[in-house]
């Protein structure tokens, strides 16, 4: 999947001199958290999001600074007067914007999303280029939803399954080594069977299996090794 195929299209904007009332009524009536700011070239400057807005003079909810910051911090507090008293998008909007284009891969603009901290991307057409659109983490949900409606269709056969979960299971860095395990599949239900080294080992080799197309049940007989004691328990 690319950033295109989940991204919201044409999302809404507003400009950087956009007063910040009009602006929180864009929130409202778009349901978003988050709106792209544009220049009048339609070059994205910036982003405004819901967190730009929690600590507002308005509502009574700027921070209040202690006695000691009045005296050393004066720059930071200044600017923090600003933020939670601006009426313009331009005064409190995210500068530092990060973005994908459309043909980014989604694993990448997740990476973006969890090292940046940020719960939104802005998709362009190319770099420095159009908005296109906005990926968000309910985009991400929506998309899953999308697949997790499609489930792929039943391998045939039992050795096409047991086939396939071997394979799974040796690109896995957290699995067993296949000599310590055994998997047998009769009519579609997999037993497995052999010693783990640690439980978790288990509920992973387990997941594993159930999302295998074709799969109707599993009997768990893995056995977990305790090093402490050098005993075998039973799952």
């Amino acid at each position: 999947m690319h950033a295109a195929d989940v991204m919201t299209p044409n999302p809404a904007t507003v400009r950087p001199d956009t007063k910040l009332a009009a602006a929180v009524t864009l929130f409202i009536e778009n349901r978003v958290s988050g709106l792209p700011v544009l220049d009048e070239a339609g070059r994205l400057v910036g982003i405004l999001t819901e967190g730009d807005l929690l600590r507002r003079a308005e509502t009574g909810t700027e921070r209040r600074p202690h006695w000691y910051e009045t005296l050393f911090s004066q720059p930071r507090l200044a600017g923090e007067y600003v933020r939670t008293h601006a009426q313009t998008v331009a005064d409190i909007m995210t500068r530092d914007v990060v973005s994908v284009t459309a043909g980014t891969r989604l694993i990448d603009a997740v990476r973006l999303m969890e090292e940046r901290h940020v719960r939104r991307l802005p998709v362009l057409d190319r770099p420095g280029g159009t908005l296109l659109g906005i990926i968000s983490r309910a985009d991400l949900v929506r998309a899953l939803a999308r697949v997790l409606e499609t489930p792929p269709a039943p391998l045939a056969g039992d050795e096409a399954i047991r086939t396939h979960i071997l394979n799974e299971i040796k690109a896995q860095p957290w699995a067993p080594s296949l000599r310590d395990i055994a998997i047998t599949v009769k009519d579609g239900t997999v037993t497995l069977s052999g010693v783990i080294l640690h439980d978790e080992q288990r509920k992973a080799l387990n997941v594993l299996v159930a999302t295998v197309p074709g799969v109707k049940t599993i009997h768990d007989e893995l056995a977990w090794f305790e090093p402490t004691t050098g005993g075998l328990i039973p799952g």
